[in-house]
């Protein structure tokens, strides 16, 4: 494969003026500038990015760090899936590449991340599932290095976050149950340490508090976005001696799981228990009866969290016609970026019907 090196010898000028050539350095003049480019075509010459980065002080590049925990499940949720995939057709279009970095999740040190996206000269960094109390992430939203998390409400001098409209997919759950005549709902919620869980939860309590629905204790289980917690959360609502007519689930997998424990106790669907879910993965139209659900939009998601971080890399002057530190303010910040909200809609299918008593 032809290097600059030999690229320069072909054209007779030095490897400096091949590099500013092609770099649309205003140094270079017309003729040579074109005399190098149809040089590097017909020699089949492709630049080392490694190389370009280290001389535009750039990698054209955006990090992920996905921190799920050690050990921990999250990667196989189909969900989250969907949204690395829409990340990744996101920063393509933008023209960029993605990397996922390599942290020690289990006790990263306090500059771990930072020291990440500096070595590899990284544009900006997505947050996916990291603990945004950690010292690590918060050394990295302190940084100035343009962040974006999802799901995560961070704050920083280059920092936001996006997620979807969780409160208002809720109260569009308990509004369509009660518009079927439910009055006893009961939910299953995620973990509240999670902003969608305790978003979905608010908005649940607020809409039934709104229509005057009682709300007994046993009414709000908790599981963890998984089959497994959505069966037993299932299993206690089912022994219930007051048994609710409808569930709200604060995720699809969960309401996978709870239909299951559901049919296990002998109670049909929707004919006894009316369930609606949250997210409308693949498997929400293939379970039988189909699942009705609050639909998330992850390329919606990934579009405008990457949309987002362009803008803020833009903005900090870490972009392509950035230098480092434009756009700053006296004070080393840009005016601040508020959270995106990315809309849910419901999709009626047939695990949800009118209240039989």
């Amino acid at each position: 494969m032809t290097g600059i090196r030999e690229l320069a010898r072909e054209c007779g000028v030095s490897v400096a003026t091949v590099s500013r050539a092609l770099n649309g350095h205003p140094e270079v003049s017309a003729a040579t500038r074109l005399q190098i480019q149809e040089a590097a075509a017909r020699l089949g010459y492709r630049p080392s990015q490694s190389a370009r980065a280290l001389v535009r002080g750039r990698s054209d590049t955006v990090g992920l760090l996905w921190d799920t925990g050690y050990g921990a499940d999250g990667l196989r949720h189909p969900f989250l899936e969907s949204l690395l995939v829409g990340i990744k057709r996101a920063l393509g279009a933008s023209g960029r590449h993605l990397l996922v970095l390599n942290v020690d999740d289990r006790d990263p040190g306090a500059r771990a991340y930072v020291d990440a996206a500096r070595q590899h000269q990284l544009e900006g960094i997505v947050l996916m599932g990291v603990d945004a109390d950690r010292p690590a992430a918060r050394a990295l939203v302190d940084s100035g290095l343009p962040c974006v998390a999802l799901d995560m409400p961070i704050e920083g001098p280059h920092a936001s976050y996006v997620t979807s409209d969780n409160y208002a997919g809720a109260v569009a759950a308990v509004q369509h149950l009660h518009g079927l005549g439910h009055r006893r709902i009961a939910t299953i919620a995620g973990p509240v340490e999670m902003l969608p869980a305790a978003a979905r939860l608010a908005g649940f309590r607020d809409a039934v508090a709104e229509r005057g629905l009682d709300l007994p204790e046993d009414y709000v289980q908790s599981g963890d976005f998984f089959l497994a917690s959505g069966y037993a959360a299932g299993e206690r609502l089912a022994g219930l001696a007051e048994r609710p007519t409808a569930v709200f689930v604060a995720g699809d997998e969960m309401a996978i799981g709870a239909m299951h424990a559901f049919a296990d106790h002998g109670f049909a669907i929707p004919g006894q228990l009316a369930v609606v879910g949250f997210d409308d993965i693949e498997a929400a139209n293939l379970v039988r009866p189909a699942l009705t659900t609050i639909a998330q939009d992850p390329l919606g998601l990934a579009t405008a969290a990457i949309e987002l971080l362009v803008t803020l890399i833009g903005a900090a002057g870490h972009g392509r016609n950035g230098r480092a530190g434009a756009g700053l303010g006296a004070q080393g910040r840009i005016p601040p970026f508020g959270p995106g909200t990315v809309p849910t809609k419901l999709v009626v299918r047939r695990s949800s019907a009118v209240d039989p008593s």
